[in-house]
């Protein structure tokens, strides 16, 4: 699973969808505001996209942190290990 989460400074719930992705022991790339790229960039990429953090699994834009949380309880990667060790 491929996750990058578009970041800015100071956000709660940039640091929920952090703390969701440690905790499932998630690898993700972390892109920051004005550090690697732009609001433009941001809108021109992802036009939908309307809260911080934007979530992007796989090349997917899914959501903020709520959709993250959604996300990774219907698609838990500990289920697929547990699936892949029976």
């Amino acid at each position: 699973m491929i996750v990058q989460l578009y970041t800015k400074p100071h956000c709660s719930y940039c640091t929920m969808a952090k703390q969701l992705l440690e905790q499932e022991g998630i690898t993700y790339t972390e892109l920051k505001l004005d550090v690697h790229f732009t609001r433009d960039f941001l809108v021109e990429r992802y036009p939908t996209a309307q809260t911080y953090p934007v979530v992007v699994v796989n090349g997917f834009y899914i959501g903020g942190a709520t959709e993250l949380a959604e996300y990774l309880e219907t698609n838990s990667p500990r289920d697929t290990q547990l699936l892949n060790e029976g």
